[in-house]
């Protein structure tokens, strides 16, 4: 291969990748647009004065709340009294302790005042063997589970068998919920009868003045990993899940706070105890099923519930969760290949799922590449400089743009955080975003590749401080 030959190789592979990802963040930036609309009709519900009819409302569908445990002993209390104490007219509470080896049965059993009850439940899915069914003395509302460890899909699983409720919320131990969450998400099921799931907002707990097993007080951590979470979370589900929503509904309802019927688990077989990413394979085979039952039926992302989950505060936690999440996405990917531009399958195959493989899974793969090509290309002088600052406009600047779009788009309707210091604080972080933090999400990513093709099944450890800690 001549000079000149590898010149326009470089050239022309430098472009490709130029063009991938103005493509990609002009996609992204559609979904912006897509969810401005959305977003001020669910600001105006968001008001206070406008739940009062639900709070009446006969109507209101009874909830099952699910929280699989593992090892929680520093939060399972406080997550447990904020799940209890939620403004609903009727819901119960089922703890499934997954086998822990710490304490977490036992602050439940002293908090709670726990007694076995008769193993009278029938279980439609099959799960790991469960020792022992408790209910308490002081909150008949709350039922606990504790089983053999089987991940928290097989959590999940198991609590299906045990609930009295038609709706299933599915909420982490390290979670904790705004006070009339439950009637925010709820009310999908009352406004549209085929709703068959739906998702809700995320946001960083780590910072916030926790009063009362609430978060009284929102602010932005000045931990810097923590911290610069924070408007990583705004862009993704602001507009990144509701622009999602006139292209056939969620791909994604996050295990940390999620709605759906119970019945559709059960047809489905509820979650996949093998995956890593239990949230995403089990939304896939939900729209897989009932597209090809030919039911009508939606997933929405409804952004006015909130939910507050405790972030990774160091570099090698927040790792091994991010290669998680992108090798249960490249898994899920792989599973359900035959959906791909696949008619049968409507928007979500012809839209939603080729966008998360191409966009979303292949990402770091083609970012990784263009980087190379074009260090290459600049060290031997077959790039233009201009060229270079071109790429990394496109591959950097752009997506801190739309970072920055989406913390102003919440600063001017739900207004979450009202101190004027953490806006500037998520602004900056907004900017500092590609210099240092998006190159350590790619190397992670990347790493998620390598495990997948190993078929690594490994879920990481999760440190966490509990929000007992982040109290003011």
């Amino acid at each position: 291969m001549t000079v000149d030959h590898l010149r326009e190789l470089i050239a022309t592979t430098d472009t490709l990748v130029l063009v991938y990802f103005l493509g990609l963040n002009g996609f992204y930036a559609m979904l912006l647009v897509l969810s401005v609309p959305q977003l001020w009709r669910h600001w105006e519900t968001y008001k206070d004065e406008h739940l009062t009819s639900y709070l009446s409302a006969d109507s209101l569908p009874p909830i099952t709340i699910v929280v699989p445990a593992y090892n929680m002993e520093q939060s399972i209390c406080e997550t447990t009294e904020c799940l209890l104490s939620l403004q609903y007219s009727r819901h119960e509470v089922i703890i499934v302790n997954d086998g822990s080896t710490d304490k977490t049965l036992d602050r439940l059993r002293e908090r709670y005042d726990l007694y076995e009850i008769p193993p009278v439940f029938r279980h439609p899915i099959p799960v790991q063997p469960i020792q022992a069914y408790y209910r308490s003395r002081i909150r008949p509302d709350l039922v606990v589970l504790d089983k053999l460890n089987g991940g928290k899909a097989d959590s999940h699983n198991a609590a299906v068998g045990v609930a009295r409720f038609p709706l299933l919320i599915l909420v982490d131990a390290d979670t904790l919920l705004d006070h009339d969450a439950l009637i925010r998400l709820a009310r999908v099921f009352l406004l549209d009868p085929h709703v068959a799931g739906a998702g809700a907002t995320i946001r960083i707990a780590n910072g916030c003045v926790i009063r009362s097993h609430e978060v009284d007080e929102p602010r932005v951590s000045r931990n810097y990993i923590a911290g610069m979470q924070v408007p990583e979370y705004l862009r993704a589900f602001l507009f990144g899940r509701l622009g999602f929503n006139p292209l056939g509904g969620n791909l994604i309802v996050s295990g940390a706070f999620g709605i759906f019927r119970k019945d559709v688990l059960v047809e489905i077989a509820g979650f996949n105890a093998g995956s890593v990413a239990e949230d995403l394979d089990l939304c896939v085979r939900l729209h897989k099923h009932l597209l090809l039952s030919k039911r009508p039926y939606s997933v929405p992302f409804v952004p006015d519930p909130i939910a507050w989950t405790e972030a990774p505060e160091d570099l090698a936690t927040l790792a091994s969760q991010r290669e998680r999440w992108h090798r249960g996405l490249i898994a899920t990917i792989w599973l359900n290949r035959d959906m791909l531009f696949n008619p049968r399958y409507g928007r979500v195959g012809m839209i939603t799922l080729p966008f998360f493989a191409l966009g979303e899974m292949l990402a770091p793969v083609v970012e990784a590449f263009g980087i190379v090509i074009t260090a290459a290309g600049l060290w031997f002088g077959i790039i233009d400089w201009r060229a270079g600052a071109l790429f990394l406009a496109a591959c950097w600047g752009y997506g801190m743009l739309l970072t920055v779009a989406s913390v102003v788009l919440e600063e001017v309707t739900f207004r979450c955080y009202p101190r004027l210091r953490d806006f500037l604080l998520m602004i900056l972080y907004a900017v500092l975003e590609p210099f240092g933090y998006r190159q350590l999400t790619l190397v992670w990513r990347l790493r998620g590749f390598w495990s997948a093709w190993r078929g690594s099944k490994s879920w990481g450890v999760m440190k966490r401080r509990g929000f007992a800690s982040a109290q003011a």
